[in-house]
C-alpha cells in the first residue's frame, strides 16, 4: 500500500498560503496607492480653482 507524501501537502499549503497572503498585501498597496493618488488629484484640482478665482477677482 502507498504511503501519503505529507511533506508534498505540507509544502502545497505553505505555498497557497504565501500566495494568498502576498495577494492580500498587494491589494492593501493598491488600495493605499489609490487614495494617495485621489488625495494628489484634489489638491491639483484645489490649486487651479484657486488660481482661477484669483485671476477673477483681479479682473
Amino acid at each position: 500500500m502507498a504511503r501519503n507524501n505529507y511533506s508534498y501537502e505540507k509544502r502545497q499549503k505553505e505555498l497557497a498560503r504565501k500566495k494568498k497572503k502576498e495577494a492580500k498585501r498587494q491589494k492593501k498597496l493598491d488600495r493605499a496607492a489609490g487614495i494617495l493618488e485621489e488625495k494628489s488629484e484634489a489638491t491639483s484640482e484645489d490649486v487651479d480653482n484657486t488660481n482661477k478665482e484669483t485671476e477673477i477677482e483681479e479682473s
